[in-house]
């Protein structure tokens, strides 16, 4: 096992890393912007690293200043933990040439799954179902019109190397082709410095469906169900909930079953989420992302299995501990993502958090770095917190969700809270009958 681990990523996630390696017994090396120097994380770690001032290239992509503060400190592995750095195949190439352990997949497949053109076309010879549409790079609109017509309207355009919702442009008629076309391009060059796009069917009433895998280096690997994370904005999740209403037992068996072949024929050692749209009873692959998930502890919640010490002790070189026959799903859970943004314009809030009470009781898990008199840097991210909520079943997760997100104060700077506490009064939400276009059709009367 590993003897010290530096974690590089800041906020509730590298507190969660921090008390998976502490409850193992591993040293843990915290590093940060010049901003970050007062979150729990660094006061908490064996050890902390300042690696650059307050932009995110400065620090936290700072790769010279990461693998730095690893030698200096001695860690023989370093944890990405999610964004970041966490998905570039380069950084891990370079930890690993350092003689440090990258606490993920191997960078081949990072490197695959990033690219969604190769990633699409790799998990449709897995035996992963896909939606129709190109089968690479669109380089032109008459390339476009003609893949649309065969397709079918409307169609999609995404970014080939990119995420969060950057670079994807929707047509509806062959006049659109082209605008949609030249817009995403110009979108995925000025976020990911590739133009590159490719193009599938736009499905209109769909849920955002992932799957949850881990995979050792014995070619053992299980799956932990699946989310659903079809409550977004801009294609950014705002709330996750497990299982999915939206399944029956033999479509969440039948899912489960081929993406679990599909990660053992890929030969992929770590954690992972693939991730689909559902709808009228069939899945379509979107992309697979080779990292922690923000949402991993949805999945913990229902399980009881540790995702993060699971990933340290694969990564170290140890068998899974449980097979797939060991896993039993408990109850049902949901997880709100309370982010410091104005809960009707969505706009970035930092500042100073005057007064703060986390909610508790049976049930109520809460993830947060932030704390009484913290000052929210406008640098990174906007998550301030993850309210988790475990019941017997869907009605206890919202009766429990309601009391916590009432009884949550953050004052001082805007939240989503507000947001939430509509959501889980909402008839629609209550009865599960929402897909991912549901927020924004809705949110002005919300």
């Amino acid at each position: 096992m590993f003897k010290k681990v530096l974690i590089a990523n800041r906020g509730d996630i590298a507190i969660r890393i921090l008390r998976a390696c502490k409850e193992m017994g591993i040293k843990t090396v915290a590093v940060h912007s010049v901003v970050d120097e007062s979150l729990m994380h660094v006061k908490f770690a064996d050890e902390s690293v300042c690696i650059g001032d307050n932009r995110s290239a400065d620090s936290y992509l700072n790769v010279s200043a990461i693998l730095s503060a690893a030698e200096l400190t001695g860690a023989d592995a370093l944890h990405p933990g999610v964004g970041f750095l966490s998905e570039k195949e380069k950084f891990a190439e370079m930890v690993e040439l350092h003689g440090i352990k990258f606490i993920g997949p191997d960078p081949k497949h990072i490197a695959m799954m990033g690219d969604k053109i190769i990633a699409k076309k790799t998990m449709s010879d897995l035996g992963i179902p896909v939606v129709k549409g190109s089968d690479g790079e669109v380089k032109s609109v008459e390339e476009a019109k003609q893949i649309a017509e065969e397709a079918g309207y409307p169609v999609l355009f995404k970014a080939a190397n990119g995420g969060g919702g950057k670079g994807m442009k929707v047509a509806n008629s062959p006049d659109e082709i082209e605008n949609a076309f030249k817009m995403a391009k110009a979108e995925a060059k000025a976020n990911f410095g590739d133009d590159s796009v490719y193009m599938e069917r736009y499905l209109a009433n769909p849920r955002h469906i992932e799957i949850q895998i881990i995979a050792d280096s014995y070619g053992n690997v299980v799956h932990l169900g699946e989310r659903d994370c079809s409550i977004q904005r801009n294609h950014q999740k705002l709330l996750e909930e497990s299982p999915s209403i939206a399944l029956t037992q033999e479509k969440r068996d039948e899912i489960g079953e081929i993406v679990r072949k599909a990660i053992k024929g890929l030969g992929y050692v770590g954690v992972g989420t693939l991730e689909f749209l559902y709808e009228n009873g069939e899945f379509f692959f979107m992309e697979m992302n080779t990292r922690l998930q923000v949402e991993h502890s949805v999945s913990e919640m229902i399980t009881g299995i540790d995702i993060v010490k699971e990933q340290i002790r694969i990564a170290a070189g140890e068998k899974l501990s449980f097979s797939q026959e060991d896993i039993q799903f408990s109850g049902h859970a949901i997880e709100f993502r309370i982010n410091a943004e104005h809960p009707e314009t969505f706009i970035p809030s930092p500042g100073r958090i005057d007064e703060l009470y986390f909610p508790g009781g049976n049930g109520v898990r809460v993830d947060s770095h932030i704390y009484r008199n913290y000052v929210i840097p406008p640098y990174y991210d906007s998550l301030i917190a993850k309210i988790i909520i475990h019941g017997k079943d869907r009605e206890e997760c919202l009766a429990k969700s309601r009391c916590a997100l009432d009884e949550l104060v953050i004052d001082g700077v805007f939240t989503t809270a507000g947001l939430h506490k509509k959501l889980v009064r909402n008839q629609d939400i209550n009865s599960g009958d929402y897909n991912i276009h549901w927020l924004e059709k809705n949110l002005k009367d919300l």
